[in-house]
């Protein structure tokens, strides 16, 4: 049997800003995922900000997953994590420092 493989681009030049936080992608179908993390420009000092991984049965209420991700500070900087057993709904949220920006690509991996 042939395994299922979807990328989903699930915020493309989205800008954020403070604590910010992705659109829910629901793929409970998938076995496993990669989260990509890419910054596509960065404005201020970005090396504190930190993302994770956020998981939910109804994509309204979220938790977190437990998985950390250095945030990519840098205009083309790349960052990913694989996650297994999540359930429903997956997302990304970011806490960034006062002043700092980025503008993301977040993609996702999904495999049955």
């Amino acid at each position: 049997m042939m395994r299922q493989c979807v990328t989903a681009v699930v915020s493309r030049n989205e800008t954020w800003t403070g604590s910010a936080a992705s659109e829910p992608y629901e793929c409970g179908w998938a076995g496993e995922a990669i989260v990509w993390l890419r910054c596509l420009s960065a404005k201020g000092k970005l090396a504190a900000a930190r993302a994770r991984v956020q998981i939910s049965p109804d994509g309204m209420r979220w938790v977190d997953e437990g998985t950390k991700l250095k945030f990519p500070a840098k205009e083309g900087a790349l960052t990913h994590a694989r996650i297994a057993h999540f359930g429903n709904f997956l997302r990304v949220v970011a806490d960034l420092p006062k002043g700092a920006s980025a503008k993301i690509l977040f993609t996702l991996t999904l495999k049955e």
